[in-house]
């Protein structure tokens, strides 16, 4: 009897260590699975935010300091308000359409990117940004709108300068984003990228001022080759003294 309690006992510890190590194993499967699912957090530093806007400088991760200089930004850079908002007043979208969208029905309307409203408050905060910038950081912007408890309508994008050169990103225009029972929100926290596939172009006048881009064929099938706009401005502004002040 002793020796069958023995292997009795023996059984029972070797069916709870297995127990404890199915256990572990599923343990560690969810904490590699959450870690590879885990989406990283830019950095970036506060310039304005209320609860359904905000205004930020993000680490740009283009810019290879100190190893490439020429890729550093030309922050900080300081500019009035008023050259700002005329620079954002300038910008316009229309809604891509294809030949056969155009015969059926006509070029789309050219509409400005920004509400009267959206205009005032981007000038003001993104001429402090610029001011605050340093050269691996670029300009964010978030503005939405909300719709119901679910719902928002969000513009975003970014923006920075190189050299002379405005690079302003639209990451969404006017979009109507629904807000997820659970998981990542990934409006507010990416507002560079777009939520949906983008259906716009962006235009800017001056149109002199515009500095061509090369764009890839899987762009142009997306439309996402007027997603950007690169703005050279001593074609905007031909006093550099008064609105391009130096770093």
């Amino acid at each position: 009897m002793s020796v069958e309690r023995k292997m009795r006992k023996t059984e029972r510890s070797w069916v709870a260590r297995l127990a404890c190590y199915s256990a572990l194993s599923t343990q560690l499967s969810a904490l590699l699975l959450l870690s590879a699912c885990a989406i990283p957090t830019v950095p970036y530093r506060s310039v304005y935010e209320d609860p359904v806007n905000y205004i930020r400088l993000e680490v740009d991760d283009s810019v290879l300091l100190p190893e490439w200089p020429p890729s550093a930004h030309a922050h900080p850079k300081a500019m009035r308000v008023e050259d700002v908002a005329r620079i954002l007043g300038g910008i316009s979208v229309k809604e891509h359409r294809i030949w056969l969208q155009k015969w059926w029905q006509g070029e789309a309307p050219l509409e400005p990117a920004f509400r009267p409203e959206e205009l005032a408050l981007l000038s003001q905060q993104i001429a402090e940004a610029l001011a605050e910038a340093r050269p691996n950081e670029r300009v964010t912007y978030y503005l939405s709108q909300p719709q119901t408890s679910v719902k928002r309508m969000i513009t975003t994008g970014g923006l920075y300068i190189h050299g002379t050169e405005l690079h302003v990103i639209l990451g969404n225009w006017q979009v109507l984003y629904g807000i997820p029972a659970y998981g990542m929100i990934y409006d507010r926290r990416y507002p560079m990228r777009p939520t949906i596939t983008k259906g716009f172009d962006l235009f800017f006048e001056p149109g002199e001022a515009i500095i061509a881009q090369q764009h890839s064929l899987w762009d142009t099938l997306l439309a996402n080759t007027d997603d950007e706009l690169v703005i050279d401005l001593t074609k905007v502004f031909p006093d550099p003294i008064a609105s391009l002040a130096g770093r």
